[in-house]
């Protein structure tokens, strides 16, 4: 029991099966279920495994994770869904600058279409200057025809998903 106790605090990301190998290759002559049952016994758990940071491929198998240098460099826009006490749904089209984690505009109403995008964008745009680039989840709200060519007039070029240059 002392050598499970051991090889659990040495690899504490293994299970019992993986211990009641070690244990065989060590030369001990051990029952899986042995080990289960002083695993449980002891009360030992595997930790969860952390989910691997996803990745923003491009199609040709570059990846771009651009981070934001200074104030207006990089700009996230989204949608955040809610509901009022009476089962109604809201959206919120939120704005933030990545740098300093200003919150630059929040829009609430019951369906917000790629038309208030580019009102908000618009008047974003004028009060505070373009910033250098814009991030989205490229929904269907960002992604819209309307939303590319107005991005597209004010200078737009063509960037990789995710991150669209102004």
């Amino acid at each position: 029991m002392q050598e499970i106790i051991r090889l659990v605090k040495d690899y504490g990301r293994y299970g019992y099966r993986r211990i009641t190998g070690l244990l065989r290759n060590d030369g001990w002559k051990v029952n899986h279920k042995r080990v289960e049952r002083i695993w449980r016994q002891e009360g030992l758990k595997v930790p969860k495994k952390q989910p691997a940071k996803r990745r923003l491929w491009l199609n040709d198998g570059s990846c771009i994770r651009l981070r934001a240098e200074h104030r207006d460099h990089v700009w996230t826009y989204d949608f955040v869904a809610g509901r009022t006490s009476d089962g109604r749904p809201l959206r919120y089209l939120t704005m933030v600058d990545e740098y300093t984690r200003e919150c630059l505009a929040v829009d609430v109403g019951r369906s917000l279409k790629s038309q208030d995008v580019l009102d908000k964008l618009n008047d974003l745009f004028l009060s505070r200057g373009t910033p250098e680039y814009i991030r989205s989840d490229n929904g269907s709200e960002f992604a819209a025809k309307a939303v590319r060519h107005w991005l597209e007039r004010v200078g737009v070029s063509d960037m990789p998903p995710l991150i669209i240059p102004v």
